[in-house]
């Protein structure tokens, strides 16, 4: 089955009992947004919105709220999507198994895009920025936002759609210094492929157009954030996702989605920037205000009785983890094709993506030599430098030799079997004065800190224990030790108000561990909360790793640096308090939660 549309999508999740509807109105500034969070972490359906306070149009969130529901929207194309991504990663696997391969090529030449020469559903009304469902998910966010938007942009050297790119940038609908209806603000981040056709058309004396649409069928959405293989277009891949052709058509110079719900289109200012944000981000804190591109609106189409498609998200996992699940089922067998040598890569999600990344490589350069890591460490350069993945701040990788049923995805075993072996007096490598995501700002700057890489690979170094020493104690100021798991240890640390200082205490804290046994427990975190810190997993590598910048926030119990290369005898430390530099956290107004709950409670929900 194929949907031509938001709506048909929804219709059919209805009729398979995985949709609400809120039938009072409800207000799109934090009610709305509140709703979907509580839904969502009931493990809830979609949420058809009927009644948005101050817009004529419908919204619906949570179409992805859980893998299983992801997974049913695709029932009927995923496997022929993956298919031709496994014949991408291989062209003889048709030799060897023609019968599965035989309907890839027509699957991938069938979903070209198409011209729609009648215009399309999307150009039978227009309206206004100010009618859309103006959003507000987060008290501190800046204004109303589409978060669910896909951003068309063309080549200029190369128009036309086969090498437009589609991209899901956060769009700031108000507030700030925008102009009510005439402008809105654009942010896009490091290594995006609309910052090349920005770079072009600034040297260029034509208008920058872009279009922004939102809805259509579900995987249009999903085909603005997948990371494809060289040479496959965004819209290529949603017709073959959608198992229905890309339609498109152009009004004034610019391209519109025929099946979108709505389209915004206007002209990308080349050389104007406006405050942009704050926005409650992924990482589970606010990504601040900076300059952005501005966008001058020309026109805003919909569709009939259409639908405006929008998320919430926040720390994870929030319902955009199911595009890195997705994504993931997806592109596994192109790893190896990508990152030769690569076994496994996963981008931790609870992480918050970017911070953490947990890798396993095979070892085939020297098999005759010494047990310690080479060709994973190339491995590990090749993830830094490609791609979105080069964004990463901390990079364990494992190798594969050292136990073949090692997972990524089974993170506590993973830390297991790398705390086990790994010898930081040899293992970290860091990479300085580098980038970082834009939404993370645990780092010297904007965009600005540091990388490091934990290579492992060996026999057992230790028997990891959840138990402290007998005559253990802390230093003042430090307290409530917990382990997290065995060899994990939490420990309760001053409020880190100035640099200098908190500095001093961590290495006091390094200096006063060096008197006890420590072997069994190799890495320890500063927190300012350790039993919230260790409570589980998510907690544990949420504050662990969005909070600590490598180079400034990694510690050691004997410490030593050897001529370039620093590491410690002991256990790691991991400085993850929060810094006065550090975006604010999440939070939600109490009063609104109760509100959300109490309309929940008269849908029965």
């Amino acid at each position: 089955m194929s949907y031509s549309s938001l709506r048909e999508a929804v219709n059919d999740l209805e009729r398979n009992g995985m949709l609400l509807r809120i039938r009072e109105e409800v207000d799109p500034n934090l009610e709305i947004a509140e709703i979907h969070r509580q839904v969502f972490e009931r493990h809830g359906p979609a949420i058809l919105f009927e009644r948005v306070k101050g817009s004529p149009f419908q919204a619906v969130s949570n179409v992805y709220g859980t893998f299983k529901q992801t997974e049913w929207l695709f029932r009927h194309s995923l496997d022929r999507v993956k298919r031709v991504i496994e014949l991408k990663k291989d062209p003889a696997a048709f030799l060897k198994n023609p019968l599965r391969y035989l309907s890839a090529p027509f699957t991938a030449v069938s979903a070209l895009p198409m011209r729609s020469l009648a215009g399309g559903a999307v150009t039978y009304g227009t309206t206004s920025i100010d009618q859309l469902p103006q959003i507000k998910s987060w008290p501190m966010d800046g204004g109303a936002f589409v978060t669910m938007p896909q951003v068309y942009t063309e080549d200029p050297d190369q128009p036309g759609p086969m090498h437009g790119n589609l991209g899901m940038y956060r769009i700031q609908l108000s507030g700030n210094e925008y102009v009510p209806n005439e402008e809105i603000g654009l942010h896009y981040q490091l290594h995006r492929g609309i910052g090349v056709h920005h770079t072009r058309y600034n040297e260029l004396n034509r208008p920058f157009h872009a279009s922004v649409f939102v809805g259509g069928p579900p995987s249009h959405a999903f085909s603005a954030i997948m990371p494809l293989p060289e040479g496959l277009s965004e819209l290529t891949f949603a017709g073959m996702l959608a198992q229905r052709r890309f339609r498109y058509t152009r009004r004034d110079g610019h391209f519109l989605s025929s099946d979108a719900d709505f389209v915004i289109t206007g002209e990308i200012l080349k050389n104007v920037k406006k405050p942009e944000g704050p926005f409650g981000d992924h990482l589970g804190y606010y990504s601040l205000t900076h300059d952005f591109p501005v966008m001058r609106v020309h026109k805003v189409y919909h569709r009939k009785n259409p639908l405006w498609h929008f998320s919430v998200v926040g720390r994870p996992p929030m319902e955009d983890s199911s595009f890195g699940w997705l994504i993931h089922e997806l592109v596994a067998p192109l790893t190896p094709q990508e990152f030769p040598g690569l076994k496994e890569l996963h981008a931790v999600d609870a992480a918050g993506v970017h911070p953490l990344l947990l890798a396993i490589g095979h070892e085939r350069y020297m098999p005759f030599r010494e047990r310690v890591p080479e060709e994973i460490l190339t491995i590990a350069n090749r993830i830094l430098g490609t791609g979105q993945t080069s964004l990463a701040k901390f990079l364990f990788i494992a190798a594969a030799d050292d136990n073949p049923s090692l997972d990524t995805h089974d993170i506590p075993h993973f830390f297991q079997h790398f705390l086990e072996r790994v010898d930081w007096t040899r293992d970290l490598h860091f990479q300085t004065k580098t980038t970082i995501d834009t939404l993370d700002y645990s780092g010297s700057g904007w965009n600005a800190g540091s990388k490091v890489v934990a290579a492992c690979r060996g026999e057992r170094r230790r028997e990891l224990k959840a138990e402290l020493p007998d005559n253990f104690a802390l230093p003042e100021g430090f307290s409530t030790p917990q382990f997290f798991q065995p060899g994990i240890l939490m420990i309760q640390a001053p409020r880190f108000e100035y640099e200098k200082t908190a500095r001093e205490q961590a290495m006091e804290l390094c200096r006063w561990l060096e008197r006890f046994d420590l072997q069994h427990i190799p890495l320890i975190v500063l927190a300012d909360d350790a039993r919230f810190t260790a409570a589980n997993l998510n907690n544990f590598v949420w504050v662990a790793f969005t909070r600590a910048n490598p180079s400034h926030d990694l510690y050691g119990v004997q410490a030593f640096t050897e001529f370039k290369h620093w590491g410690c005898r002991g256990p790691l430390v991991i400085d993850a308090r929060k810094k006065p530099h550090h975006a604010p956290e999440l939070e939600i107004d109490p009063s609104v939660v109760q509100n959300a709950r109490k309309v929940l409670e008269r849908h029965r929900f």
